[in-house]
């Protein structure tokens, strides 16, 4: 039996809200509304409501969304997105940062280069947040997070809290073998001594490529589709002669095909069906099948 929406308000206030638009989440700018939508300010009020909800929903995380697409039907669970508390950065010791879940990529890199730690400056590229780059393994440039990692915090949906060490996860391309109910709270990362100048240097020279590579200011979620072993998935979506598909205003990127666009008015039914047709004409073309590397929420819309 679901709970009174409002026991829930009573309880949890400002933190809780229903039929949040999740299309205001998501960097596609797409999608419908989630059932419960929470925001906790603490663990403790995070553990609270976990309590209080006693698994008689559906639960996701959602960090920065800047590689979920939400289906038109929302999402018929619960929700929760760590409330900005969640983004700290500490030096709790000289080689040790302690970073909150919800602290942007970019803000770490950012936090690393002013207090000269090297090997951060891979993040300045990467969108998103600390706990989704490591759910993720996020990289670019022949490093990744998990080169950096040494322990992360996490809570279960059942409320227990563990720590993870570096070796007790198994990190692949763009996944991790962490369990799907997993919340992570905060990690500590390697705090190597670099110099300043040269630091900002390599962001500089990591951001102008970007720049030039991939498109920006517009409604993306980044790389669809995860590089097959030894191919570049851009490469097989533009020999496949996928890169001028469109579906209503779910398009391909001209600048990086790898990259699919809401041209504005776009709905999330547009952007499945693009993938799935770029997928079908690259396994036509190369016997290769591609594996998303954005994840796809929620339900799909009834009426269409």
């Amino acid at each position: 039996m679901k709970l009174e929406k409002n026991k829930l308000l009573v309880k949890f206030g400002k933190n809780i809200s229903f039929k949040e638009n999740l299309s205001k989440y998501s960097w596609f700018n797409l999608g419908g509304p989630a059932e419960i939508f929470f925001k906790p300010d603490s663990i403790e009020q995070l553990i609270d409501f976990l309590r209080t909800i006693k698994n008689l929903h559906k639960i996701i995380c959602l960090g920065a969304g800047s590689n979920t697409l939400v289906r038109d039907g929302g999402f018929n669970g619960v929700v929760i997105k760590l409330s900005p508390k969640f983004s700290y950065i500490n030096r709790v010791e000289k080689n040790i940062l302690e970073v909150g879940a919800g602290t942007l990529d970019k803000t770490l890199s950012r936090f690393a280069a002013d207090h000269s730690i090297a090997n951060f400056e891979f993040l300045s590229c990467i969108p998103g947040s600390i706990g989704g780059a490591i759910i993720m393994n996020s990289g670019c440039y022949g490093d990744e997070i998990s080169n950096i990692l040494i322990s992360i915090k996490t809570i279960d949906f059942n409320c227990n809290l563990k720590e993870f060490k570096r070796d007790q996860i198994k990190f692949g391309y763009r996944g991790t073998n962490l369990p799907q109910n997993l919340i992570i709270l905060s990690a500590k990362l390697h705090a190597k001594a670099g110099d300043k100048s040269l630091i900002n240097e390599k962001i500089k020279n990591y951001v102008k490529n970007k720049k030039n590579s991939q498109p920006s200011q517009i409604k993306t979620c980044g790389s669809t589709f995860k590089n097959p072993k030894d191919k570049k998935a851009w490469e097989l979506i533009k020999d496949s002669n996928c890169n001028l598909l469109s579906f209503g205003k779910a398009s391909i990127s001209k600048k990086h095909c790898n990259f699919f666009v809401n041209e504005g008015g776009a709905s999330s039914k547009d952007i499945e069906k693009l993938i799935e047709s770029v997928r079908q004409k690259v396994f036509q073309k190369h016997n290769v099948k591609l594996e998303l590397e954005l994840k796809i929420i929620g339900e799909t819309n009834n009426n269409g």
